[in-house]
């Protein structure tokens, strides 16, 4: 019988296993933030792009240095391109 004096389950919910329940993990942001990028060439580029800049941003782990995934930085990079094409537009 478990729990009889054996402490296999000593912290059953260690923080590494819960943070993906909490929120989106870091590539699901990252698709997102390049879907919103890629829609944002076409429609609502002025909302789309900083969107798709933030959630970038946030699929990189809220800094700018260590290891990046892929889908992280297109976001970011295409999120500045559309943001600057949509403000480029509307002058």
């Amino acid at each position: 019988m478990a729990g009889f004096g054996h402490r296999t389950r000593r912290h059953p919910r260690s923080r590494g296993r819960t943070w993906s329940r909490t929120g989106p993990d870091r590539a699901t942001l990252g698709i997102i933030g390049v879907i919103c990028a890629i829609a944002g060439f076409f429609v609502l580029g002025i909302l789309l792009g900083p969107l798709a800049i933030v959630a970038g941003w946030l699929a990189m782990g809220r800094r700018w240095s260590g290891g990046r995934p892929v889908t992280a930085v297109v976001a970011v990079v295409l999120g500045a391109i559309d943001t600057i094409a949509a403000l480029m537009w509307l002058m």
